[in-house]
């Protein structure tokens, strides 16, 4: 089996793990869940973690052929354009992003000028799709639940689930945004468990369970299911449903939904400046 480098950069303020993901024979590689860094009280935009991987890359003369993204987060905003626009590349996402677009398009009432069809990606990927990085070979498994569009792109072994799994010791995503739906998402996590059970499993978030001093990115699927605590094997469809949704019922907004959600729903691009040429984030008051 394929075995491609995997180098994470780490976010702490979002808690997000970012990943480069390269053929070991080969200059290409993708870019997986990068982060723009947003000053909330301030309103204000940086691309410190982005520049950052973009040192890496140039630093070891990677060519980037993909910048990917698991699904459209509610934590972070993506610097994917950014990217784009210093080192090139295609940029992905599950081709169910016109449900999401739908729903915020809505939520945002973001007008007409918001195409709700994800023509801002130049791909939508759906179940079995493949790409190629080099030589690597990649394959999409869409694994909705915690969105409707959330995908885990397989890599040789290595496997990149988004919010769909966190460290054994922490769990599984929450379901409770709109689209999303804790029975779905079990089916979806069984579609990761099948996996060899070798196969590396790359998180996007830590948030470090209790008791454990160090934010960790990788576990296995072997681990995942002998060890997780809400999702290992023997426990049922109906009790991860029961649990999970118990679990979000308790659970606040995240800190950066609002404005995450209106810039990723628009592939990372900010909304159209107002007639005085100055950017806006909406708040839509008792949505969420």
């Amino acid at each position: 089996m394929q075995r491609p480098i995997v180098t994470h950069f780490f976010d702490e303020p979002t808690n997000t793990f970012s990943y480069v993901v390269q053929d070991p024979d080969r200059r290409a590689c993708a870019i997986i869940d990068s982060v723009l860094d947003f000053d909330y009280a301030a309103g204000r935009t940086d691309v410190r973690s982005a520049n950052t991987i973009i040192a890496f890359i140039r630093e070891h003369d990677l060519d980037v052929v993909w910048i990917l993204e698991t699904h459209v987060h509610a934590d972070h905003l993506s610097a994917a354009p950014y990217l784009r626009e210093q080192l090139g590349g295609k940029t992905g996402i599950g081709a169910n992003i016109v449900k999401v677009q739908e729903i915020f398009g809505k939520a945002f009432n973001a007008g007409s000028e918001f195409a709700r069809d994800g023509s801002q990606f130049d791909a939508l990927f759906e179940e079995g799709d493949t790409f190629t990085v080099g030589q690597l070979q990649g394959r999409v498994l869409h694994t909705p639940g915690h969105t409707p569009a959330c995908l885990t792109y397989v890599v040789g072994d290595a496997a990149f689930v988004g919010d769909t799994l966190f460290m054994p010791d922490y769990g599984t995503a929450r379901c409770d945004f709109p689209g999303g739906d804790a029975r779905t998402l079990y089916h979806s996590i069984q579609k990761v468990l099948a996996l060899p059970e070798q196969t590396r499993l790359f998180l996007c978030h830590d948030y470090k369970a209790p008791g454990r001093d160090t934010f960790q990115h990788e576990t296995s699927v072997a681990e995942q299911r002998s060890e997780n605590v809400h999702v290992h094997e023997g426990i049922s469809e109906d009790e991860f449903v029961k649990m999970r949704t118990e679990r979000d019922a308790t659970l606040g907004m995240p800190r950066l939904i609002i404005p995450s959600v209106q810039v990723n729903m628009r592939a990372g691009e900010l909304p159209p400046a107002e007639e005085n040429g100055t950017v806006y984030l909406k708040v839509p008051l008792n949505f969420f």
